[in-house]
């Protein structure tokens, strides 16, 4: 009587090739499962907060309000775009630059702090892309030796009966299957994070837009005729 053979049998009496094939392949699996777990966890926390923050910061009275509505959540993709906006609004007018050369210089930074989160947030994600490029590759090519295996025993027992070529078919199907199973989900997490990653660009946009135009009126208030009144200390600036 035949006795079935399960998929940890099968995969213990492979090819040591398939066998490492498999192991690559699990492998990847592990860590794909890891990275979409934990990008999920984050993105999705960081959409939040910056949906958040965006609201908190649009409401405030002032610049001063605005910036100290944010608090001190690292954690926040506002928060450092909020800091690079605010260093350099500071460094500027210590050193008496004009409004507009505030402002410009403004615009450069926050742009450039919304680069520079994206660039975080989207850390490793690449490496989904990378598995669900190469996995299925992977799986082919265990495919094919596990067929040039059954050829090969085919050719040492001069039998083409199906228990000389079931071993390596076997292996071949596996392999297949198991770098698909990679595959699979990783494309739908990177194509998924890719999504969260654009509303998340979306709304640091927004936010540095909000910014800039809170840095422009507070700019007009303090160089206005009419709010200076020639007094000298109208012109000081705030900090924040």
């Amino acid at each position: 009587m035949a006795v079935e053979k399960g998929f940890l049998d099968i995969v213990l009496e492979a090819t040591l090739v398939a066998q490492l094939v498999m192991a690559l392949l699990l492998l990847m699996s592990i860590s794909s499962w890891t990275m979409i777990i934990y990008k999920w966890i984050t993105l999705s926390r960081a959409r939040r907060r910056a949906e958040e923050g965006l609201e908190r910061f649009t409401n405030a009275r002032d610049l001063r309000e605005a910036v100290q509505s944010l608090g001190g959540d690292a954690s926040s993709p506002l928060y450092h775009v909020a800091q690079q906006g605010v260093a350099e609004f500071n460094r500027l007018k210590e050193a008496g630059n004009s409004g507009d050369v505030v402002a410009d210089n403004v615009r450069r930074a926050l742009r450039q702090g919304v680069t520079e989160s994206m660039n975080s947030l989207g850390s490793s994600v690449s490496f989904l892309a990378t598995a669900a490029n190469t996995a299925p590759f992977i799986g082919l090519f265990g495919t094919v030796w596990g067929i040039m295996h059954s050829f090969h025993q085919i050719a040492q027992m001069k039998t083409a009966s199906i228990a000389t070529v079931a071993p390596g078919i076997s292996e071949a199907l596996i392999a297949t299957a198991v770098g698909l199973f990679v595959a699979i989900p990783a494309t739908v997490g990177y194509n998924s994070f890719l999504g969260m990653m654009q509303t998340i660009e979306g709304e640091l946009v927004n936010f540095a837009g909000v910014f800039l135009n809170r840095v422009q009126r507070e700019l007009n208030v303090y160089r206005g005729p009419k709010a200076v009144n020639n007094n000298p200390q109208a012109h000081e600036q705030p900090r924040y």
